[in-house]
């Protein structure tokens, strides 16, 4: 979810569920290393439990960029197996990474002796020609042996040569019975299971089989699915929070980033399809894409694109 799921993302997701853990978008452990590091890992205290990704494939500078994530007050950090991008592949890390399991085990295990919190992994089913069944043992039993608290695998394999990285999230088939299976070969793991879920129903249904589910576009497109997570997948008995009280909350979030020098648009790029399938969804969409992005925007515009939003269900009501 590079270049998605920033801070300002992650501030929006948090409002709909108290429980989920969030991720980043992936941090390339040299930029962490050698760049500024308030930027690329600060974060809003009120997205706890949040989780850092990285990228790369040096154990030293993952460690050590584990060790200073840890000091920003991440809940987790989480090394990056599956990413098949250009920029991914050209810095020998992401999914290649697949084809050396025993690297990644180094990896795992500087980063686990660097930092107290856990390391987690994402990887993929296999690459390129590999067969997904020895591929992807191999790569959980050297994480898992090197120390990793969890491995969450996308249900995919990863096509290097001849995918770019959008088809490479839709056009290898999905196969979630090989994750299934991955779990029953190691019942005392934590393994979760990603790519393709698209409803919290879906997610639920394969908690029958997994220890968890990761959730990307579809919680990104369509994020206000997640004000049921806490109560379909954590069992909370409080109702889900409304949106009026979401967007009442983001408006006063964009007030303090307009105030430190930010844009409307930096946080209502991630809100456009808060309102998907609502009255007036197409109305909110509107005022947000062409109104958040003009200079000198202010909350205003958010509010009164839920307005439409308000104004259209009550004349459907009536």
């Amino acid at each position: 979810m590079m270049d998605w799921t920033d801070r300002h993302c992650r501030y929006l997701h948090r409002q709909l569920t108290r429980r989920a853990l969030l991720y980043t978008e992936m941090a390339v452990a040299d930029a962490i290393l050698h760049g500024e590091r308030t930027r690329l890992l600060g974060f809003h205290p009120a997205e706890h439990p949040v989780a850092l990704q990285l990228g790369g494939s040096e154990p030293a500078k993952l460690a050590e960029a584990a060790a200073i994530a840890a000091g920003f007050g991440y809940d987790e950090v989480n090394l990056n197996v599956g990413c098949p991008s250009d920029r991914v592949q050209s810095g020998t890390f992401g999914a290649c990474l697949m084809k050396q399991p025993a690297l990644v085990g180094a990896c795992v295990a500087a980063m686990k002796a660097a930092c107290v919190v856990p390391v987690t992994v994402k990887c993929r089913l296999g690459v390129d020609d590999q067969d997904p069944g020895p591929a992807l043992d191999a790569l959980a039993d050297a994480v898992f042996a090197a120390g990793a608290d969890a491995l969450w695998v996308h249900a995919r394999k990863a096509w290097l040569k001849g995918l770019s990285p959008k088809e490479n999230r839709d056009v290898p088939p999905l196969d979630y019975a090989r994750v299934y299976r991955l779990k029953q070969r190691l019942p005392d793991r934590f393994i979760g299971i990603n790519g393709g879920i698209a409803t919290l129903d879906e997610a639920s249904a394969h908690l029958s089989h997994v220890d968890g589910v990761m959730l990307g576009r579809a919680a990104y497109h369509q994020p206000a699915m997640l004000a049921g997570a806490d109560r379909l997948i954590f069992g909370e008995t409080r109702a889900p929070v409304a949106l009026g009280d979401v967007v009442a909350a983001m408006a006063d979030y964009a007030v303090t980033h307009i105030d430190g020098g930010g844009r409307l648009a930096h946080v209502t790029r991630h809100m456009v399809g808060l309102c998907h399938g609502l009255p007036g969804a197409r109305r909110f969409r509107q005022i947000l894409s062409s109104e958040a992005t003009r200079p000198g925007a202010g909350p205003e515009v958010l509010l009164r694109a839920f307005a439409a939003v308000d104004r259209e269900a009550a004349d459907k009501a009536a």
